[in-house]
């Protein structure tokens, strides 16, 4: 193979390497953050509380949030009570938004590769562009811990997705659960 065509191969492998990598990173963005110098060891039950103001989803997809968290939150030695005394307060946000995606695609062949011009140096021509635009929708879940001791958040972990409107219920339940153990690995939060 000529040392073009081995610098050709790599470039293009590169590139698919390259989309894949950002293809995986807007699969699902997932953060959390947290109230410094909280105990978090003093928490060992929670019960699930409506966030004043929010307009939350219909019963099915509101059972199928709870269910995900109370399956990680578990994990976490956490014990979901309906008790009015609980070590924390836990509700949720969701967030449906458009955005528009540009998507590009490029074809032709190989022409113009070999040495010329006023740069000596290889460059490549042909082929054509073509971009089209689409709009996809996104969203995003927040999950907030509230102390009721001391009446503050101490809390959040956010998920944000792009949503297939016409998913079944079990690829939902599926992202539901993909999302909160992501959301929720990191909990409770190592401080210094």
């Amino acid at each position: 193979m000529s040392k073009t065509m081995t610098r050709l191969f790599k470039q293009f492998a590169l590139a698919g390497v390259l989309a894949l990598a950002s293809t995986a990173a807007h699969a699902q963005d997932v953060g959390y953050n947290f109230m410094p110098g909280t105990d978090f060891t003093k928490y060992k039950t929670y019960r699930w509380v409506k966030i004043e103001g929010q307009q939350y989803p219909d019963d099915i997809t509101d059972a199928q949030i709870k269910q995900a968290s109370d399956a990680q939150l578990a994990l976490k030695g956490l014990t979901k009570t309906d008790a009015e005394q609980a070590d924390l307060y836990i509700g949720y946000r969701v967030a449906l938004g458009q955005e528009k995606q540009m998507n590009a695609y490029t074809t032709g062949g190989y022409g113009g590769w070999g040495w010329g011009g006023p740069y000596r140096g290889y460059g490549y021509g042909g082929g054509m562009t073509t971009a089209t635009t689409t709009t996809i929708t996104v969203g995003t879940l927040s999950l907030d811990m509230y102390d009721p001791a001391v009446k503050q958040l101490v809390w959040r972990g956010t998920a944000s997705k792009t949503v297939d409107v016409k998913a079944n219920a079990e690829k939902r339940t599926k992202n539901l659960n993909k999302a909160m153990g992501k959301m929720l690995k990191n909990y409770p939060p190592k401080q210094k």
